[in-house]
C-alpha cells in the first residue's frame, strides 16, 4: 500500500469515528489530499464543521449522521463516493487520536507534490522563454515558486533558508542551441576585434554565462588581458590561451581561437552580450528547476530540509539575475539592516554607546596643510617613517627646516638632525 494513500485514509477514519479531532486540524486544507475523492470528502466534514453538525457537541456516541451527512455532501462535488467507502475508511484508522499525525504525513505529500509542480512551471516557462529570446517568463514563475517555498516552510513550521545538500542530484546537462553557440561566437569575434568593446560587459559578463565551456574559457582570456591592459587580438589572445593550459589540455585548439577571434563580429558587444545573458538566465532557470524536481521526487527528504535544498537551487538563478539588472540599468535591491550579511542594529547601536568619542582637534590642525607651517610638516613625516630607506637624500622641506631661523630658535635643528641620522642607520 501506498504510506500517502494510507495516511490519507487513516485521516478520514480518525475524523469520521472522532469529529473533534477535526479541530486538532485547522492547518489542514482539503487541497493537500492527493485523491479528488479526499478532497471532497474532507472538504465535506470542514462544512460540517461549519454548520455546527450535532455530532461535534455530543459527548455521547457519534451519531450515524456524521458519516451519512459527509458522504451525501461530499456526493454533491466528486463522483463515485458510496457509503460503503465511508466505513472502509474508518477500517482503516488504527488510532483516531493519531489524526495530527496521519495530517502531517498528508501535508508532507502535498509540499512534495506542490514543489514538483511549480519546479515542473519553472522548466516550461524557461525552455519556452529560450525559444523566444525572452526572460521575463522564467524570472516570474522563480518569484512564484520562492513564495510557495515560503509559504511551505510556515506551514510546515520550519525557517526557509537556502543549504547546501550533501550530495547534489545529478540532472542531465541542458540541450546546447547553435544560434546560442553563434551569438558566442560573434560576441567574442567583436570584443577582440573593436577596441573598448570589454568596457561594455567586463562589469555584468561572466564567463558560466557562455553555454560552451570553450568560449567562457576563451573569454576568460580576454578578461585577464583586458585587466592587465594589454592589447587585444587573435595573437594575444591565442599566446594567452596557451599560458592557461587551454591549448595542452585539449579545451582549444589554435585553429578554433584563429578562428572565432579572427573573424569580424557583427553587431556590438553590448547587445552580443546582452544575448548571451539571456541564454545564461534561461538555461540557469531550467538546470535550477531539474534539480528541485529530483529534490521533490525523493520521497525520503523530508519537507524542511527539501525547502532549504529548493532555495539554495534558485540561488545561481538569482545572481544572474542581479547582473541581468546592471546589464539593463537597473539597480539590484539594497541588503536591509537586518541582513545576515552585517551585524544586527541593536548590536551596532550598543557598539557605538560604549565608543568613547574623540577629542576634536584644534583649528590649526583641522586647516590642513593650507594654513600649517611648512616647518611641522616634515618633522611629523619623519617620525612616522621608523625604517626609512637609507639612500633616500633629505627633502626640500627638510632643507627649508634647516634654513628656517625661527626653527633653530626652537630647536627643530636638531630633531631634523636625529631625524637624518635615524634613516641612515
Amino acid at each position: 500500500m501506498n504510506p500517502l494513500l494510507g495516511a490519507e485514509r487513516a485521516l478520514l477514519g480518525a475524523v469520521l469515528l472522532d469529529p473533534v479531532q477535526l479541530s486538532r486540524l485547522d492547518w489542514l486544507a482539503p487541497d493537500h489530499f492527493y485523491r479528488p475523492l479526499h478532497q471532497a470528502l474532507f472538504a465535506a466534514l470542514r462544512k460540517l464543521q461549519a454548520d455546527g453538525h450535532p455530532a461535534l457537541t455530543t459527548e455521547e456516541v457519534v451519531p450515524l449522521s456524521w458519516v451519512t451527512d459527509a458522504v451525501a455532501e461530499a456526493g454533491l462535488h466528486v463522483r463515485g463516493l458510496a457509503p460503503e467507502y465511508a466505513h472502509a475508511l474508518i477500517a482503516a484508522c488504527p488510532r483516531p487520536a493519531h489524526a495530527p499525525l496521519y495530517g502531517r504525513m498528508v501535508l508532507e505529500g502535498a509540499i512534495h507534490r506542490s514543489v514538483t509542480e511549480h519546479a515542473i512551471r519553472l522548466h516550461q516557462a524557461a525552455r519556452a522563454d529560450a525559444l523566444q529570446g525572452e526572460v521575463e517568463g522564467a524570472l516570474h514563475h522563480a518569484d512564484v515558486l520562492t513564495g510557495v517555498l515560503g509559504d511551505l516552510a510556515r506551514r510546515w513550521g520550519s525557517e526557509p533558508r537556502p543549504v547546501a545538500p550533501a550530495t547534489a542530484p545529478v540532472v542531465a546537462p541542458p540541450v546546447r542551441a547553435e544560434q546560442v553557440a553563434q551569438d558566442e561566437r560573434f560576441l567574442l569575434a567583436a570584443l577582440t576585434d573593436r577596441p573598448g568593446a570589454m568596457d561594455e560587459v567586463v562589469g555584468w559578463l561572466r564567463p558560466d554565462d557562455f553555454a560552451d565551456p570553450a568560449h567562457g574559457q576563451l573569454y576568460r582570456c580576454l578578461g585577464a588581458l583586458h585587466h592587465r591592459g594589454e592589447p587585444l587580438d587573435r595573437i594575444t589572445v591565442l599566446w594567452e590561451a596557451q599560458r592557461r593550459g587551454l591549448l595542452a589540455d585539449g579545451t582549444l585548439s589554435g585553429d578554433q581561437v584563429m578562428a572565432i577571434c579572427g573573424g569580424l563580429g557583427p553587431g556590438s558587444g553590448e547587445w552580443l552580450g546582452e544575448q548571451v545573458m539571456r541564454s545564461s538566465i534561461t538555461r540557469t532557470a531550467a538546470t535550477s528547476a531539474r534539480v528541485i524536481r529530483a529534490l521533490a521526487e525523493n520521497e525520503a527528504l523530508a519537507p524542511g530540509p527539501l525547502i532549504n535544498h529548493a532555495l539554495h537551487a534558485l540561488g545561481p538563478l538569482d545572481e544572474v539575475r542581479a547582473r541581468w539588472q546592471i546589464a539593463n540599468g537597473r539597480p539590484t535591491p539594497t541588503p536591509s539592516a537586518s541582513s545576515p550579511s552585517g551585524p544586527p542594529g541593536a548590536r551596532v547601536h550598543a557598539a557605538l554607546a560604549r565608543s568613547t568619542p574623540r577629542a576634536s582637534a584644534p583649528p590649526s590642525e583641522r586647516l590642513g596643510s593650507a594654513s600649517a607651517p611648512a616647518s611641522a610638516r616634515p618633522l611629523r613625516a619623519a617620525a612616522a617613517e621608523p625604517h626609512p630607506p637609507a639612500h633616500r637624500p633629505s627633502s626640500p622641506l627638510e632643507s627649508a627646516v634647516n634654513n628656517d631661523p625661527i626653527s633653530d630658535a626652537l630647536g627643530l635643528r636638531a630633531l631634523a638632525s636625529a631625524a637624518r641620522t635615524t634613516r641612515s642607520r
